[in-house]
């Protein structure tokens, strides 16, 4: 059994924050798949002509995200949340490049629903699960592409297993030890949002991605929702 889970004192700084979560086992992530990359090049062009004129930063759902990140003491500007960054590429490129079919879905489903949704490989989690709390000192992170990782300072909003830093400054940045690839089989996608702001959304987006799943992967899929109430999810695994 593994869990993740949010610890108090995120829910008493981020009143309302909510997550899906979508687990998936034996994923198959090495064929091209064509319904993927119709859905990323299809939502990526409805976005782009949808927004062509507006400023990502004043979507309704990113502004939430930004006022989070101002409410952690995260400048949104320098630091900005992994929608906004999507949004502001395809808004700049009017598509976004294929990387592999977990990756392309995730970004796919985060454009249809203007919500950060995160793929971390259950492989490389500690045997626990993962977290979302705040840094201590004992906690690093390798910064995608490095090879020497970083020591934490304390008291930062991050995903964590054990000690191992997933995304830095909550939503913001993706660890190369998090990275997905084409060996990933196995993956945890958390969908962030807030109760009274998207949580209809997420929870729709959380349904749709665990359907998709099923269907096209053909594979196992434990979905959950975590809120201050129920603040972790349990998954069966092996």
């Amino acid at each position: 059994m593994k869990r993740f889970a949010v610890e108090e004192e995120v829910f008493q700084r981020l009143p309302g924050y909510c997550l899906g979560v979508v687990a998936a086992r034996g994923l198959d992530n090495t064929r091209e798949r064509g319904a993927i990359a119709r859905m990323l090049e299809d939502n990526a062009v409805n976005f782009a002509e949808c927004f062509r004129e507006a400023s990502v930063r004043d979507i309704p759902f990113v502004a939430a995200y930004r006022e989070a990140f101002t409410k952690l003491g995260m400048n949104p500007n320098k630091f900005p949340c992994s929608i906004e960054a999507l949004m502001k590429r395809v808004q700049k490129n009017g598509r976004l490049p294929h990387i592999n079919p977990i990756v392309d879905l995730g970004n796919a489903f985060s454009l249809q629903y203007q919500l950060p949704m995160g793929a971390h490989d259950i492989d490389k989690l500690h045997a626990a699960g993962m977290e979302i709390r705040f840094s201590t000192v004992q906690d690093h992170f390798l910064g995608m592409g490095e090879e020497q990782a970083e020591n934490m300072p304390a008291g930062e909003l991050v995903y964590v297993s054990g000690n191992t830093v997933k995304t830095r400054r909550w939503i913001w940045r993706q660890s190369e030890d998090g990275r997905i690839t084409e060996a990933t089989g196995h993956v945890l996608f958390p969908i962030d949002g807030f109760e009274g702001v998207n949580q209809e959304e997420v929870a729709a987006a959380r349904d749709a991605l665990a359907e998709f799943l099923r269907r096209e992967f053909s594979c196992e899929v434990w979905t959950g929702y975590i809120n201050r109430r129920n603040p972790g999810f349990d998954f069966s695994w092996t």
